[in-house]
């Protein structure tokens, strides 16, 4: 990537092995990578907007199922979709299995899919670190739509809300007891829950399920963001590629709604600024760390902090004195 321009142009050419190696070089963490990432970003541009819609759901759910069918009905209908799928990372060796691909073998072959698995990185929220940038990539090179499918953990799912246009929930029949513990947050959130797996002897109990959650969504505190009917639940069957045409018929009904009420275009610039204020959190972080005066003064007030001779506040105020100090010196 030596041109940055030249990747620039490919990119927005929806070259897709420019996008590939471009994705690789906004997730690096060395910090001469960041600072060449930042440039081709830059260069890439933000007049091309994708729409972006998370989704999430408890291990087992059907999430791969159901974005390789719903994926494909979108291809069908000559759109582009591009799909970024977080896995979990282990947390001794930081490895990731990353086998979406594997999942979703009919859509990976799709010319009008592009499908991107990336590790969490042990990053909380369900996403990795720099899926942003990736699907600022994403849009650049053109694609219509953008699936964010998240690690599926729980409660921390929530920050794909900041990234994205309207999140789903996928839920499986009889799913309400695996959900106590973590629905409340992820079901504030949630635009559209989707019972899927709803075919067979399961279809009784996904039309159950689904009326259940409906109910629960009527009870929430009405949102500014949403129309009339929203949020609401349906059923699916990923396997059988039914109801997916409702899906998106919501889906569509839901997006136009909020770019004519303007709620789409505050949306995003929120986003933005939230982005802002935790890029500049994690730079300023990332400076302490790689300070050598810095760094030894955060391993001596860790040891004291582990000790228990002082609070994490007290430590961390004197980490930030010595900073400013540093800056002003």
């Amino acid at each position: 990537m030596d041109d940055i321009a030249k990747t620039a142009e490919k990119i927005r050419g929806g070259d897709r092995r420019a996008l590939s190696r471009a994705i690789t070089l906004v997730e690096s963490q060395r910090s001469d990578h960041r600072s060449r990432a930042l440039e081709l970003l830059e260069a890439c541009g933000t007049d091309r907007q994708a729409l972006r819609i998370g989704l999430s759901g408890t291990p087992g759910v059907g999430k791969s199922t159901f974005i390789e069918s719903f994926g494909l009905m979108l291809t069908r209908m000559g759109l582009r979709v591009a799909v970024l799928a977080v896995d979990p990372s282990s947390s001794r060796s930081g490895g990731s299995i990353l086998g979406d691909k594997t999942r979703m073998a009919y859509l990976a072959r799709d010319p009008n899919a592009f499908i991107r698995p990336s590790p969490s990185q042990a990053q909380l929220g369900g996403v990795a670190r720099r899926t942003r940038d990736a699907v600022h990539l994403c849009e650049a090179a053109g694609f219509d739509v953008v699936l964010i499918e998240t690690v599926g953990v729980g409660q921390s799912e929530t920050m794909v809300a900041h990234m994205s246009d309207l999140f789903i929930l996928l839920l499986a029949p009889a799913g309400g007891d695996e959900l106590q513990g973590v629905k409340r947050g992820i079901m504030e959130i949630a635009d559209m829950i989707v019972v899927n797996k709803a075919d067979g002897d399961l279809a009784p109990q996904a039309r159950r399920t689904c009326a259940d959650y409906s109910g629960a969504l009527r009870l929430l505190r009405k949102r500014p963001q949403d129309p009339d009917g929203f949020p609401k639940a349906l059923t699916v069957s990923a396997i059988e590629e039914a109801g997916l045409e409702q899906v998106w018929s919501e889906i569509q009904s839901l997006s136009e709604w909020r770019k004519k009420s303007g709620i789409w275009d505050e949306s995003r610039q929120k986003q933005s600024m939230y982005w802002f204020s935790e890029e500049v959190r994690t730079q300023l972080l990332e400076k302490i760390s790689t300070d050598p005066a810095l760094s030894q003064q955060l391993k001596i007030e860790e040891a004291s902090v582990a000790r228990g001779d002082t609070t994490p506040a007290q430590a961390a105020s004197r980490i930030v004195e010595q900073f400013a100090g540093l800056k002003n010196a």
